[in-house]
């Protein structure tokens, strides 16, 4: 949870408080604050939210790029471990057919 989340959260605790203190007093100028808090305070946690998701992805999409990264290289060696078999074992043939 990052700052803007947990502030949001208080922002909406505060608000509702001062609604509903408001509310009692019948003070409408009070209640109408304390519920312009708690959309303050949502938009806030939703903010916090997406940034915590947005990080979340960012480490996600890293750690793919490593693994494909990593994938990839296998790729290149195993080819080119093959590769020097295949010549090797071309080599030995005609080498083979030279010493008959």
């Amino acid at each position: 949870m990052n700052k803007e989340t947990l502030e949001g959260k208080l922002d909406q605790a505060a608000g509702a408080v001062k609604q509903k203190v408001g509310e009692a007093f019948h003070d409408q100028s009070m209640a109408n604050s304390g519920a312009a808090e708690q959309v303050k305070g949502a938009a806030k946690e939703t903010w916090g939210k997406a940034k915590d998701v947005a990080k979340e992805n960012r480490a996600e999409a890293a750690d793919r790029s490593v693994d494909h990264a990593d994938s990839a290289r296998d790729k290149i060696v195993n080819t080119a471990q093959n590769l020097k078999e295949n010549v090797n074992k071309k080599l030995d043939e005609v080498r083979d057919r030279h010493k008959r």
